[in-house]
């Protein structure tokens, strides 16, 4: 099972650092799929539980608790404008 979800959980993180870093406006689309990711690979733990992929599951939840905390605490971006009518 480690073998079948290195790869995937490893590009979702590096995938998943730079939606988060170069593309903001989709920084909440880009935590949902790291979450589903995560979810995909707490599956496969269920089905084979090893130390290996125990360890790397807790890197990539590491990973996403870090970008989804920094995401939270960033101040919300104010539309031009103000938002008032006229």
């Amino acid at each position: 099972m480690l073998n079948t979800l290195l790869l995937p959980l490893m590009f979702s993180m590096a995938g998943g650092t730079y939606v988060y870093l170069c593309v903001p406006d989709r920084r909440a689309q880009g935590l949902l799929i790291l979450t589903l990711f995560q979810l995909v690979g707490a599956v496969g733990y269920v089905m084979q539980p090893t130390l290996e992929l125990l360890m790397l599951l807790s890197l990539h939840a590491s990973v996403v608790l870090v970008m989804l905390v920094r995401h939270l605490q960033a101040p919300v971006p104010v539309a031009p404008g103000g938002g008032e009518r006229s």
